[in-house]
């Protein structure tokens, strides 16, 4: 075990010895120090921060659509689609972490070194397209949060989440621990908004412990089916399997020493587990309400402006309905946004650098980054004339393409964390490689089957 990890350093573990423009998001790789022969909770609390990076990620406005309209539309049924895509990613999420500890590379630079040129540029493609895919939920998310708050057009309020990405400049000045902390502070915003907004509802505890156990009429129904990879796409994001790969790096580690890799591995994966958790708990949370108060109503609960409305009107959701509930909803919903922007920044890096060893300022980097997403979003909006409710129809689209983009993050992901001679005796165990494979081959099939339903050719 012990010659191939010894082997897997000298491929790929040289990081010791490499300049910081040549590792991932160099500015803040193995920036962190980490305690040793330290306490359990000592030394989890240093290796606690980039879980919840990761964990915005899985709760962005993309969620919010797709998730309270589920609940809207179908009870308390998709909840099982919330749970399976919840454990799907504590599985991947722990591998690419792993990945980047082992390795000290990123999932991106991985892939690149080994696919050739074309098939290398073919992936990068699909990659930004989506982080464009995620920054469309966060960027309409941000700017329909801050129409709602303080009045602002639509229009501009999406020019203003392409210049918030220099907030991020700004704190990557403090140190990376201090945008875990505030990145978690604005998780914490939306956990209890949401939790507060779903007691007032009072829903069916029946009805949801029952939600939790899969069926199959989610296969051959084919709203609930979209829907369905509507909330994997959200839940399982491919950006953050990049971002995981990347900033698992920020903890110092001695890859020579088989100690320090094992106890970054062992407590990076339960920070890990523990944020997704809470994403999970957000994700349910967001299901639920839309069950519990717009099941069985005439109301329209497919914009965030008829959330924002509905919460206010006793006539939708009975004597709980005030302004300020809509008001915290639109709270939580600014935080969503602006704490998925930082990660998706980061991910936008990760992947430029990894796919394309794009070399540029940071400053310029990231503002070019951001504006690759900005863009098309500002463009749909002028053409729409600001017209939100075309806007949103957006973010359903948005969400289920990243679903049909995941399996291309996947794949190279199992690939290389069960591949003994890159991660030696880190490599996949059977069990992870037959749920992984799974995993991915079952996503593939219910992409497929929503083509061809589409399609109606089934």
């Amino acid at each position: 075990m012990a010659t191939e990890l010894t082997r897997a350093n000298k491929l790929f573990s040289s990081t010791e010895n490499e300049t910081k423009d040549q590792a991932s998001l160099g500015e803040v790789n193995g920036s962190v120090a980490v305690p040793h022969n330290a306490g359990f909770f000592k030394t989890l609390r240093a290796y606690m921060g980039p879980g919840v990076l990761i964990a915005v990620g899985y709760m962005d406005p993309g969620n919010w659509i797709t998730s309270i309209a589920g609940g809207a539309q179908f009870r308390y049924t998709l909840l099982s689609v919330v749970l399976i895509s919840s454990l799907i990613a504590m599985l991947l999420q722990s591998m690419a972490a792993k990945l980047g500890i082992v390795t000290g590379k990123d999932l991106a630079q991985l892939t690149r070194e080994h696919t050739n040129k074309p098939v290398g540029f073919i992936l990068w493609v699909i990659a930004e397209l989506a982080i464009m895919a995620t920054d469309v939920a966060e960027i309409i998310g941000s700017a329909i949060a801050i129409r709602l708050l303080f009045n602002i057009p639509l229009i501009v309020g999406i020019v203003i989440t392409a210049a918030d990405v220099l907030i991020l400049l700004l704190l990557m000045k403090l140190g990376f621990r201090k945008i875990e902390a505030i990145v978690a502070t604005l998780v914490g915003v939306i956990f209890l908004v949401f939790a507060y907004e779903v007691f007032l509802a009072q829903p069916s505890v029946t009805g949801i412990l029952e939600g939790y156990l899969p069926v199959t009429s989610i296969l051959t129904h084919k709203s609930m089916l979209y829907l369905s990879l509507g909330i994997v796409g959200a839940t399982v994001m491919p950006h953050d399997l990049y971002l995981g790969s990347s900033i698992s790096q920020t903890r110092q580690v001695d890859r020579q020493n088989r100690e320090d890799v094992a106890q970054a591995v062992r407590f990076s994966t339960i920070d890990s587990n523990i944020q997704l958790f809470i994403a999970f708990i957000v994700n349910s949370l967001l299901l639920i309400l839309g069950a519990a108060l717009f099941y069985g109503t005439a109301s329209s609960v497919g914009r965030f402006v008829d959330l924002f409305n509905a919460l206010g009107n006793k006539q939708v959701v009975g004597a709980i309905a005030s302004p300020m509930l809509s008001m915290l909803f639109a709270v939580a919903l600014l935080s969503s946004g602006q704490s998925s922007t930082i990660t998706g920044t980061l991910s936008g890096q990760v992947i430029m650098e990894g796919f394309i060893h794009l070399k540029m300022p940071m400053w310029a980097q990231r503002l070019l980054t951001r504006l690759l997403s900005v863009t098309p979003v500002l463009i749909f909006a002028i053409y729409y004339h600001g017209n939100e409710a075309q806007i949103e129809g957006l973010l359903t689209f948005s969400q289920v393409f990243l679903s049909v983009a995941l399996p291309f993050a996947i794949v190279p992901l199992v690939k290389f964390t069960s591949d003994r001679t890159l991660m030696g005796e880190f490599a996949n165990r059977l069990w992870v490689r037959v749920a992984a494979w799974t995993a991915t081959i079952v996503l593939i099939g219910l992409n497929g089957w929503l083509i061809l339903q589409t399609l109606g050719l089934f």
